[in-house]
C-alpha cells in the first residue's frame, strides 16, 4: 500500500456493513488512482470485519485486496493511515449515530463525507420500480412481492435486484442468480439471505443479488422487462428507479425523520405506503400521514394492512406456551419489539410467550445482550454454520410448547425444530385508492389497473 499512497493524494476510509459500502467504492472509487481505499471498517453484521475485500473485486490498484476492520477501530484508523476522509456508508441508523461517527473521524482528523444518492445510482435500460423504506421492518418484503405481482398479472417479466447481504465467499458472490430453491443450497445462503430470497422464488420471480451490481443489473437486464430494486434496511436504491416506492411505518411514528437514510427516502418518494393501518393506532397513522403531507407533498399515498395468516390450523395456538421467531434484523437494529408471530400468539388465545433468553447459547445469547429491546420474542439470526446451530439448540432448550415462525421463510427448511410447530406469513392488502396498481399505471409501468388489482392479491408464500 505505500506504494499506491505514494501515487496518490487522497487517503479515504469507508465506514459500512458489508453492503452499501461495498457499492460506493466499485461505482466511485475502483481504478482511480486519486484515491486509495486504506480499509473498510464493519458494524451491524456478525464475522465480516477480519475479512478482506478480495483484489480480484477490489481492482489491479489493490493487489492485496482491502482489509475490513470492526468500526470500533475507526479512530485508531483515522491517525494510523493518515486518513483524509471518511465515507459513511451503512443504514437504518439514528441521525444521532451517524454524527458520532462524524465526530470521531473529524477528532482524529479525518474528513467526513455522505454520497448523494444520484453519484451511486446506477441507469437501467429497462423500467426500475425500488422499493425502499423508512426503517427496517415497515414491510418492504410484502410490498414488494405484491408490486412484483402487479407486473407479472401485466404480463411483464420480473427481475427482483435485492439489496446486497454478502456474508460469505466475496469473490463467488460478486454476480449471483436465483431461480430456484436450489441455487439458496448451492450458494450456501444464511438464514437472512433466504428470508429476502425465498418468497420471491416461491412466487415465481427471479432474484438476482451480491456485489457488483453494474454487473448484476446488465445480467438481470437481460432476462426481465422490469427490474424490481428490493431495499435492505432503509437505504436509497442503487438503481435509479423509475417509480420509488417508500414504505412508512405508523407503529413508529416519528422515526421516518429520525433514521438515515429512512428520512432521505421519504423526501424522494413518488409514492409512500403507510403500512399496518389495521394494527396501528390512529394516532401512529395521523402521524405518519401529516409527516409525509408536511416533508413529501407530492407523493402519492397508498393506504395498506399487513394480516397474517397462520398455516394449518390456527386453533392449535389456543392455550399453549408459544415460542414467537421472528425475522432477526428487524427485532435487531430494527427495533421493533414484535412481529407475525407475537401478533397471531395473541390472537388465537396462546396462553403465554415464552421468554427465550434463559435457553440462549453462544451467539444468540449474545444478540439478547447487544439488542436488549428485543425481549421475549427469539431473533432469528443465522449468518454461518454455527449460528445457525446455536439457533437450533435454542429452540430445542426452551420449555415451549409451540413454535410460531414468523420470519419470512420457513425455517424448517434450514434447521431441524423438534418441537410443533406453525409458520405465520404476511402479504399487503391496500386499502381505498390509490392504489400501486394506479400509481404503475401513472408512470406507464404497467397497461393499466383495473384487471390487476384482485388477480395481484396473492397469497402469502408457502
Amino acid at each position: 500500500m505505500n506504494k499506491i499512497y505514494s501515487m496518490i493524494r487522497k487517503r479515504l476510509l469507508i465506514a459500512g456493513a458489508a453492503g452499501r459500502d461495498f457499492h460506493n467504492f466499485n461505482v466511485l472509487l475502483r481504478g482511480r488512482e486519486e484515491f486509495a481505499v486504506v480499509a473498510f471498517t464493519a458494524t451491524q453484521i456478525p464475522n465480516i470485519d477480519g475479512r478482506v475485500y478480495p483484489a480480484e473485486l477490489a481492482g489491479p490498484l489493490y493487489p492485496d485486496g482491502i482489509p475490513i476492520e470492526p468500526e470500533s477501530r475507526l479512530t485508531d484508523l483515522v491517525r494510523r493511515h493518515d486518513v483524509d476522509e471518511v465515507m459513511f456508508a451503512y443504514s437504518d441508523v439514528t441521525h444521532e449515530h451517524v454524527m458520532h461517527v462524524a465526530s470521531r473521524a473529524l477528532s482524529a482528523g479525518a474528513a467526513f463525507r455522505l454520497c448523494a444518492p444520484r453519484e451511486t445510482q446506477l441507469t437501467s435500460s429497462k423500467p426500475v420500480v425500488a422499493i425502499c423504506a423508512v426503517r427496517t421492518g415497515s414491510g418492504k418484503s410484502q410490498t414488494t412481492r405484491h408490486v412484483a405481482a402487479l407486473l407479472r398479472a401485466d404480463g411483464k417479466r420480473v427481475a427482483v435486484l435485492r439489496h446486497p447481504m454478502p456474508y460469505g465467499d466475496l469473490t463467488r458472490q460478486a454476480v449471483q442468480r436465483f431461480a430456484r430453491y436450489e441455487d439458496l443450497d448451492a450458494a450456501d445462503c444464511t438464514i437472512e439471505e433466504r428470508e429476502e430470497y425465498e418468497p420471491h422464488l416461491s412466487e415465481g420471480n427471479l432474484v438476482f443479488a451480491g456485489i457488483d451490481y453494474a454487473a448484476i443489473l446488465d445480467a438481470a437486464g437481460q432476462e426481465a422487462d422490469v427490474i424490481v430494486w428490493d431495499g435492505g434496511n432503509n437505504d436509497t436504491p442503487f438503481i435509479k428507479p423509475n417509480v420509488h416506492v417508500v414504505v412508512v411505518d405508523p407503529h413508529r411514528p416519528g422515526h421516518e425523520l429520525r433514521y438515515h437514510p429512512g428520512e432521505t427516502n421519504l423526501l424522494m418518494a413518488n409514492v409512500c405506503v403507510v403500512n399496518k393501518v389495521d394494527s396501528a393506532s390512529q394516532d401512529g397513522v395521523d402521524a405518519v400521514l401529516n409527516s409525509i403531507r408536511a416533508h413529501n407533498p407530492t407523493a402519492r399515498i397508498v393506504l395498506a394492512a399487513s394480516p397474517f395468516q397462520v398455516e394449518g390450523d390456527a386453533s392449535d395456538i389456543q392455550g399453549k406456551r408459544v415460542l414467537a421467531v421472528e425475522d432477526g434484523p428487524t427485532l435487531t437494529h430494527g427495533d421493533m419489539t414484535y412481529g407475525a408471530a407475537v401478533l397471531a400468539a395473541k390472537a388465537n388465545g396462546a396462553a403465554s410467550l415464552v421468554d427465550p433468553r434463559p435457553f440462549a447459547v453462544g451467539s444468540i445469547k449474545d444478540t439478547f445482550a447487544s439488542y436488549p429491546n428485543v425481549g421475549e420474542l427469539l431473533p432469528a439470526m443465522g449468518y454461518g454454520d454455527r449460528q445457525r446451530e446455536e439457533l437450533r439448540e435454542t429452540i430445542e432448550r426452551s420449555d415451549a410448547e409451540l413454535v410460531l415462525i414468523g420470519t419470512p421463510i420457513d425455517l424448517r427448511r434450514v434447521i431441524e425444530i423438534d418441537k410443533p410447530a406453525l409458520r405465520v406469513t404476511y402479504r399487503l392488502q391496500e386499502i381505498g385508492e390509490p392504489t400501486l396498481a394506479d400509481v404503475l399505471a401513472e408512470h406507464g409501468v404497467i397497461s393499466g389497473p383495473s384487471s390487476l388489482r384482485e388477480e395481484a392479491l396473492l397469497p402469502a408464500e408457502t
